[in-house]
């Protein structure tokens, strides 16, 4: 996988297959980093193993934080009927634990809105992947990247090896090889590209795994995200109280996205039947809102979360990586989006700072910004988050906070703002000021 180049760090065909920055994977975040580069006057092609709309796993809810990103990006989000392309808008977090529900609406920042929107994945990428070609980022869909284009002397990365699916019918595979100085892999949580530059998974960061579905039932529509807290590995109160937690979202047009997530830090965690418990815990749901087998609209599909820079470094000759690439989902309550789209952000930052300069030490120390800034916002928080993690690994701790936490409103709101991430950086009321302060105090690395 490796070539010579008469420059390295230059694409070097001179053909429509080269770029200035080449965005493996057409997610949130790639479609994100491609906007901002686009807009900046860079060329950009995205390559995507698969055509849009594409399924993808996820809760489709968005918070403040998520929101916040996308008004940054210039995404229209009008309110609305979802079948006319409206967004779902959602008020706060409904927390539902044996019969404790404690509504906690999301907190008014002047850095964040105050709420969070629903939107089903495979339309939102199609939204995100349309902004990025509106802006003048080249999409090629159906194009599977298989390994980096190495420079034979360097070992920088100068592009990438991919097959193309032919438009027919026929089946049939082409072998294309495409250049550019920089590669920003925003190819998931399997990190194909990092691992082919020898940069594995951190073992000692957290894991989780998500399953979802859709039913479509009798429930009264809902302007609250609500999350379940007691997922047991057996019968309740007879078995463990796992490290995670349902979640019910209303979409709006009468289904609503039905999951679960669960972290690695459990004893339980690689033995359980994900889609068995996901049908477990629903059968305990009313009756009333007709979640049945009849009524699921969709398979029970599964996804692995790779949590708290759980892939480092983010950049290394020539890759740089974003969202679930470089393992930014939030330790605290499995997010990704929101930092998908902040990776994008960051990175198409570092990256036009480093095409304005020529190949050598001064772009890498533009490109090396990358990791220092994310580490810099988000390292202390998620260090506090991998401390959470190991904690509520253990049964007893959970039922300990599920007991007597919940019934604390004012101890509840500080938990929202902690685990979603949600603080005025400057200023900001008492809670903002301790959570800030742990955050920074925590080691980054």
């Amino acid at each position: 996988m490796s070539e010579s180049s008469p420059e390295p760090g230059r694409p070097t065909s001179g053909t429509a297959d080269d770029a200035d920055v080449i965005v493996v994977g057409a997610g949130p975040a790639g479609a994100a980093v491609a906007t901002y580069l686009a807009r900046a006057g860079h060329d950009v092609l995205v390559l995507d193993k698969s055509a849009f709309p594409r399924p993808k796993v996820c809760g489709d809810g968005l918070t403040p934080r998520a929101v916040r990103e996308l008004i940054a990006l210039g995404v229209p989000t009008p309110l609305g009927d979802p079948a006319e392309g409206g967004w779902v808008r959602n008020t706060g977090l409904r927390i539902v634990a044996g019969r404790t529900r404690l509504e906690l609406p999301w907190p008014q920042l002047g850095t964040f809105p105050d709420y969070g929107l629903v939107c089903p994945r495979d339309r939102f990428d199609r939204i995100l992947v349309d902004h990025a070609r509106s802006a003048g980022a080249r999409l090629r869909e159906r194009t599977t990247v298989t390994g980096p284009l190495l420079h034979e002397r360097t070992g920088r990365t100068i592009g990438v090896h991919a097959r193309l699916q032919a438009d027919d019918a026929s089946g049939d595979e082409v072998e294309r090889v495409y250049r550019a100085p920089l590669v920003v892999a925003a190819d998931g949580a399997s990190g194909r590209l990092a691992l082919s530059l020898g940069i594995p998974r951190r073992q000692d960061r957290p894991m989780g795994v998500a399953v979802r579905t859709y039913y479509r039932g009798e429930r009264p529509r809902d302007e609250w995200l609500e999350s379940w807290l007691e997922l047991w590995d057996g019968p309740p109160h007879r078995s463990n109280l796992l490290p995670g937690y349902g979640w019910i979202f209303d979409m709006g047009d009468g289904t609503s996205n039905v999951g679960l997530g669960i972290l690695n830090s459990s004893s339980a965690f690689g033995r359980v039947d994900y889609r068995d418990l996901l049908q477990r815990w629903v059968a305990t749901l009313p009756e009333e809102w007709g979640f049945t087998d009849g009524s699921r609209t969709e398979p029970v599909r599964g996804a692995a979360l790779p949590m708290g820079f759980n892939r480092s470094p983010q950049y290394a000759r020539g890759l740089m990586m974003v969202g679930d690439a470089a393992g930014l989902v939030n330790p605290f309550n499995g997010e990704g989006i929101a930092y998908a789209l902040q990776s994008g952000r960051m990175a198409a930052e570092c990256l036009s700072q480093a095409l304005a300069r020529p190949p050598g030490s001064g772009r890498e120390q533009a490109l090396m910004a990358y990791p220092r800034a994310l580490h810099d916002q988000l390292g202390g928080y998620y260090t506090l988050g991998r401390y959470f993690v190991r904690i509520i690994g253990h049964p007893e701790v959970m039922r300990l906070a599920t007991r007597y936490g919940l019934p604390r409103p004012t101890l509840m709101r500080f938990t929202l703002k902690l685990m979603a991430n949600l603080t005025d950086p400057r200023g900001g009321d008492t809670m903002d000021k301790v959570i800030n302060g742990l955050s920074r105090l925590a080691p980054t690395a």
